[in-house]
C-alpha cells in the first residue's frame, strides 16, 4: 500500500492518462446522449413522473451554475465567466492528474469524472447558452434542484477524491 501513496521509486504505480480520458469520454457521451433525448422527447418544463412522490424527469434549463448561481446576470458576461471557469478548471485538472497519478487509483477516476462533467456542461453552455437539467428528485413539496449526468459525474468525482483522502491519507503530504 505504501508504494501507491508516495511518489518516487520503481515500486510506485503511476496511473495512465487512459483512465481519466476513458472516464471523461464515457461521461461526456452519456451526458450529451441523455440531454439530446430529453430535448427531443420533452417540451421545456414538461415533467413525467417516474417514481411518484420521489422522482420525475423534468426538462429545465439553467443559465447559472449550481442552484442557479449567477442565472440573473447579463448573458454575455455570464457566458464568458462560465466558459472561462470551465477552461481553467480543465487545465487545473490536467495538472492535478500529473500530481496525483502516483498516489492512488481514486484520483485518476476523480479527475476523469470531474473533467467529463465539466466538459458536458461546457458543451451545453456553448451550444445553447444554458445547461439542460432533467433529473428531478423530491419528497412531497421539497424539491432538490434539477440536475443532469454531468452534474452527477462531478459529484461522483468529488466523492472519489474524498475516498482517496481516506484510502491514501499520506498522498496530500507526498512530495
Amino acid at each position: 500500500m505504501r508504494s501507491l501513496c508516495f511518489g518516487g521509486g520503481p515500486a510506485v504505480k503511476k496511473y495512465s492518462l487512459a483512465i481519466p480520458l476513458l472516464c471523461t469520454t464515457v461521461v461526456v457521451i452519456g451526458d450529451q446522449l441523455t440531454k439530446w433525448w430529453v430535448r427531443s422527447a420533452f417540451e421545456l418544463y414538461e415533467s413525467k413522473v417516474v417514481i411518484p412522490g420521489f422522482f420525475n424527469l423534468t426538462f429545465v434549463t439553467n443559465t447559472g451554475a449550481a442552484f442557479g448561481f449567477l442565472a440573473g446576470e447579463q448573458a454575455m458576461w455570464r457566458q464568458a465567466f462560465f466558459v472561462s471557469i470551465s477552461l481553467v478548471a480543465l487545465i487545473a485538472l490536467f495538472f492535478a492528474f500529473r500530481h496525483f497519478r502516483a498516489q492512488g487509483w481514486c484520483y485518476a477516476y476523480a479527475i476523469g469524472f470531474i473533467a467529463g462533467g465539466a466538459i458536458g456542461n461546457l458543451i451545453d453552455r456553448l451550444r445553447f447558452g444554458a445547461v439542460v437539467d432533467f433529473l428531478d428528485f423530491y419528497i412531497k413539496h421539497y424539491h432538490w434542484p434539477a440536475f443532469n449526468v454531468a452534474d452527477s459525474a462531478i459529484t461522483i468525482g468529488v466523492g472519489f477524491f474524498i475516498l482517496g483522502q481516506f484510502l491514501y491519507p499520506a498522498a496530500g503530504n507526498a512530495k
